[in-house]
Formats: structure tokens, sequence, C-alpha cells
């Protein structure tokens, strides 16, 4: 067992969500050492896979990522639907939510498949995922998501056999996407 004591704690931003520079002592198997770590921390989210049980079909998005053009990739993110969940709200409402705003399909039957951290090394987020059915009589809106938070969704409808290869071939970048994608695979789902 380890012990943890936090030594110091500085706010280095703390706009939409705080970044925080922390010294801490840890001590494991007897021996003690101090390190120093920055902490960014997100609220939890979640990220769903739609998929159409009929025509075999599932629905990602596509959307411009400030943190992937700084990378110097041009093209949009295709990524599955994903979002915040909101303080009070459970991550199964969120992503409902979510799926209406982003894709404009109101959708019913989700299941869980995984939850967990992306990025533990820094960052405090932690994902629930989930697959969800939709189909073309679900459509209640044109979707695209919330305008006023900057957002321009675009819909990419795929076929299963037109995933698999943009999986195999490296072609998702998103790691939310490809663990939901080899779920998808391994279940047969798609």
């Amino acid at each position: 067992m380890q012990e943890v004591e936090i030594v110091q704690k500085d706010i280095l931003a703390d706009r939409a969500y705080r970044l925080e520079w922390i010294k801490f002592r840890k001590t494991q198997n007897g021996k003690t050492e101090t390190q120093e770590r920055e902490v960014y921390f997100r609220p939890e989210g979640a990220a769903i896979l739609l998929v159409d049980d009929v025509r075999k079909t599932i629905l990602l998005t596509r959307q411009f990522r400030l943190p992937v053009h700084l990378r110097g990739e041009k093209d949009l993110l295709l990524e599955a639907c994903a979002g915040i969940i909101d303080e009070g709200e459970l991550p199964e409402h969120a992503i409902v939510r979510e799926v209406e705003e982003e894709t404009g399909y109101r959708i019913s039957e989700i299941k869980q498949i995984a939850e967990g951290f992306m990025t533990p090394a820094s960052v405090s987020e932690y994902v629930y995922f989930f697959t969800g059915k939709y189909s073309p009589e679900m459509k209640v809106s044109e979707g695209g998501g919330n305008e006023h938070e900057g957002e321009d969704i675009k819909l990419i409808e795929l076929s299963g056999a037109e995933a698999k290869e943009l999986l195999l071939t490296g072609k998702i970048h998103d790691v939310k996407t490809i663990l939901l994608l080899q779920h998808a695979i391994i279940q047969n789902l798609i």
C-alpha cells in the first residue's frame, strides 16, 4: 500500500476547468519520494457508438478540435458522439441528451459497456462508454451541436465494413471511438 501526502498546490489556470501544479510525497514499500505533476481537472464524460441493427450502420460525428489542429492535423476529427456530464446528471441521461444535440436522433435503447480514465497521468476526466440503437425513424432534428458552444458537427453514417476498414487502416484517431468500434467488432454489432 502507498501513502500520499500533498505538499503544495498551485492553480495554474482556472477558466473553463482548473489546471493545478501539485507537489506530493509518495511512500511505497518503505521508500519515500517527492514528485511534481500538473493535473487538469475535467468533469466526467460519456461516449456512445450508435448502431443501426437492421442496416448494419454506425453514426459518427466529424468536427473541428483545436488540440488536434495544433498538433498539425488538418482534417476534422471523426469520432463517436460524446459530451460532458452536467453536475448531478446521470451518465445515461447525459449521453441521450448529447446524442440529440449532436446528431438530431432521439434514442432510448442504450447499454453501458465500460468506464474509465482517458489520460490518468495528467487529466482527471472519467468517461462512461455506451452503445445505442438508432434508426431513421428516430431523427427529430438536424442536430449539429450547440451553436452557442461553437459546435459545428457533421454526421457521418458508415456501413460496418467501412467502419472496420477505417479502424484497421489507422484512420480513426479518437481513442473513445477506437475503443467503441473494437467493442462493436468483438460483439458482432457491425
